[in-house]
C-alpha cells in the first residue's frame, strides 16, 4: 500500500515542489478544497477527502476532516496491534504525512474594521486538530506546518533520513505553531471585549497589548540563539511565529544573533516612522535608516528606494560598516547594488524583486529578512522590559507626530524648507537613546549624538560629526534644554532651527537665545526618551 499524505494549506508557498517530491517518492496525496484544487491544477493526482471519508463537505466547509477515518489515519500507532486491528477492521489507511498551516487569522484581524463575523471565520478548527495530532503520534507521522519546513524535510526524504529526531523537531514546531494561533485569537478576543466594556469591567478583561490589567504570556521559542549579548551567555528567542519579527523571512544568510535581533528592532522602528510596505498605503517617500548597537547612524529619504540607502549610507560611512539596515520599500536591482557595495550584518525590508534576490546572493553571509506591513501592523503595542525579579510594561512610544499642535517659540519663523527638516529631525530623534540630539538637513541625518549624561556633550557630538554640513541644518533635542548652552553651540555651529519638547523652568532663557542669534524654536510638547 503507498504511502500517505495529507496536505491542507492556507498558504500555499513550495506547496506544488513539496507534493511533486512526495508523488515522486510513491505518496497518494489527500487534500480537499482550494489546496486540492491548486495541487490538480498542477498537474499533480490527488485523491479528495470526501473520497477517502464517503463524507462531504458539509457546513459551507466548515466541517471536511473532523472524521474518524481521517483522525484514525493519522492517530494509529504502527507498532500497536489493537490499532492496526481497527484500521483494517474499517478500512481506514494510515496517514504518513500531515501538511497544514492554518486560516489567516492575524493577517485577518489586522483590519482594525474587521468585524466578529469575518474574524471568527478565520478560525481553525479541523487545521489545528490535524496538526496536534499529527505531533502527537510524531513517532509515525511527519508534521509539516509552515513552507519554509518543506526544502530540509523533501531533502530527508530523497535521503531516506526522516527519522525521529527530525519528526520530534518538527513535532515542537506543530505545538509551536497551534499554541501561537490560539494566543492571537485570544489575544485579539480579549482586545475587542475590553472595547465594549463598561469602566467598572474594563480592567477585569484588560487587552494584553496594554498595560493595566495582568500579564500573562505564553511565547513559544522560535529560536535557540548560539548566545546572548556575549558568548558566555545563553540566550532563546520567543515569540509568536504569526505576527511582527516571527512571521519574517529569512531569505538568506547565517542564522540570526540575540545582537542582530536588538539591531533589527531598532531599525524597524525608526524606519516605520516614514511608513512601511503597504499597511495602510504605500509610503509617499522611501526611506532608509543603518543601525549600530541599537542607535541611528544615517537616516535619510529619497525618491527610491536605492537613493535613500545611499544617503543613509553617507550620513556616517564610517559608522555604517557592519551596521543593520532597514527600508520601508521594497528592495529592486539598484539597491540591492548599493547593499552589497559594503559590509553589512543584516537588511530587512517589506519585499525584493528577483533581480534584487540575484544580486545579494552574491554576499550569502549577509542575512536578507522580509517582513510584511501586515505583519509589523498585527504585531502587539506593548513593549516589556525585564527588570530584577519582574517586568515593566509600557505602549509602545509610536503616536504620529502632531504639528498642528507645535509652537513657534521664537521670534523668527521657520521657512518651508526648514519645517520639511524639521519633522524629519523630530521623527529621527525619538529613536536615538537619551539624551539624545540629531543634526539633519534635507531629509537626512548629518550627525547623532545618543546616550550621553548630559544634553550639551550630547550636542556637541552631533555638531561634530555633521561638520561643515551644519551651517544652515536643523537641531532635534529628544529632551527640553535645561540651560541655554547647547542653544549657544548649536548658533556657533550655524544651526538656522531647534526643536524641541519644551518644560523646562529655564525655557525662556533658551527662546531668548535664539532670538539672540536669529535661530528658529518649535516646541513641541512632547518628550521622546528612549532609555
Amino acid at each position: 500500500m503507498a504511502p500517505n499524505a495529507l496536505l491542507s494549506v492556507s498558504d500555499k508557498e513550495g506547496l506544488v515542489p513539496l507534493a511533486q517530491t512526495l508523488v515522486a517518492r510513491g505518496y497518494r496525496l489527500i487534500s480537499s478544497g482550494g489546496t486540492a484544487n491548486a495541487l490538480a491544477a498542477a498537474g499533480l493526482p490527488v485523491t479528495r477527502v470526501a473520497e477517502v471519508t464517503g463524507a462531504p463537505e458539509i457546513l459551507g466547509g466548515r466541517v471536511k476532516t473532523l472524521h474518524p477515518t481521517i483522525h484514525g489515519g493519522i492517530l494509529a500507532r504502527r507498532d500497536d496491534p489493537d490499532h492496526q486491528r481497527d484500521l483494517e477492521a474499517r478500512g481506514i489507511a494510515p496517514i504518513d504525512v500531515v501538511v497544514v498551516n492554518l486560516y489567516p487569522f492575524s493577517r485577518t484581524v489586522a483590519n482594525g474594521e474587521v468585524s466578529w463575523e469575518e474574524a471568527i471565520e478565520q478560525i481553525d478548527i479541523g487545521g489545528p486538530a490535524m496538526v496536534r495530532a499529527a505531533a502527537k503520534n510524531h513517532a509515525d507521522v511527519a508534521v509539516l506546518t509552515d513552507p519554509a519546513q518543506y526544502p530540509a524535510f523533501q531533502e530527508a526524504l530523497n535521503a531516506g533520513t526522516v527519522d525521529g529526531a527530525l519528526r520530534r523537531r518538527l513535532a515542537l514546531a506543530a505545538f509551536q505553531h497551534t499554541a501561537a494561533y490560539d494566543a492571537a485569537i485570544s489575544a485579539w478576543w480579549a482586545e475587542r471585549l475590553a472595547g465594549e466594556d463598561t469602566p467598572s469591567t474594563a480592567a477585569e478583561s484588560a487587552a494584553p497589548d496594554a498595560p493595566g490589567g495582568p500579564l500573562k504570556l505564553d511565547l513559544p521559542v522560535l529560536q535557540v540563539l548560539r548566545y546572548g549579548e556575549n558568548p558566555h551567555q545563553a540566550a532563546t528567542w520567543h515569540g509568536s511565529p504569526a505576527v511582527g519579527w516571527g512571521a519574517a523571512r529569512q531569505r538568506q544568510g547565517k542564522a540570526l544573533s540575540f545582537n542582530n535581533l536588538m539591531d533589527l528592532e531598532a531599525a524597524l522602528a525608526c524606519v516605520r516612522e516614514f511608513g512601511y510596505g503597504d499597511h495602510p498605503v504605500p509610503p509617499p517617500l522611501a526611506a532608509a535608516v543603518v543601525i549600530k548597537h541599537t542607535t541611528p547612524c544615517g537616516v535619510a529619504t529619497g525618491m527610491t528606494a536605492a537613493e535613500a540607502l545611499q544617503r543613509a549610507l553617507d550620513a556616517d560611512a564610517v559608522s555604517a560598516f557592519g551596521g543593520i539596515v532597514a527600508l520601508n520599500r521594497p528592495v529592486d536591482a539598484a539597491c540591492a547594488e548599493a547593499l552589497t557595495s559594503l559590509f553589512l550584518e543584516c537588511v530587512v525590508a517589506p519585499g525584493f524583486s528577483a533581480e534584487a534576490g540575484a544580486r545579494l546572493a552574491a554576499k550569502p553571509n549577509l542575512r536578507v529578512l522580509e517582513l510584511s506591513g501586515d505583519a509589523v501592523a498585527a504585531a502587539p503595542r506593548l513593549q516589556l522590559r525585564s527588570l530584577l525579579g519582574g517586568v515593566l510594561a509600557q505602549e509602545a512610544d509610536d503616536v504620529p507626530m502632531e504639528p498642528e499642535s507645535w509652537t513657534v517659540a521664537s521670534a523668527r519663523q521657520p521657512s518651508e524648507r526648514e519645517w520639511l527638516d524639521l519633522r524629519f529631525a523630530w521623527q529621527v530623534v525619538r529613536h536615538v537613546r537619551s539624551n539624545a540630539i540629531v543634526v539633519a538637513s534635507r531629509g537626512q541625518t548629518l550627525g547623532v549624538g545618543a546616550g550621553q549624561t548630559n544634553r550639551v556633550g550630547a550636542a556637541r557630538l552631533a555638531l561634530e560629526a555633521a561638520g561643515d554640513g551644519t551651517r544652515g541644518a536643523v537641531l532635534a533635542s529628544d529632551g527640553f534644554f535645561p540651560f541655554a548652552d547647547t542653544i549657544r553651540l548649536a548658533a556657533a555651529h550655524g544651526i538656522h532651527a531647534v526643536i524641541q519638547p519644551g518644560g523646562s523652568l529655564r525655557d525662556d532663557e533658551s527662546i531668548a537665545e535664539c532670538d539672540a542669534h536669529d535661530l528658529t524654536m518649535v516646541i513641541t510638547g512632547r518628550r521622546h526618551f528612549l532609555h
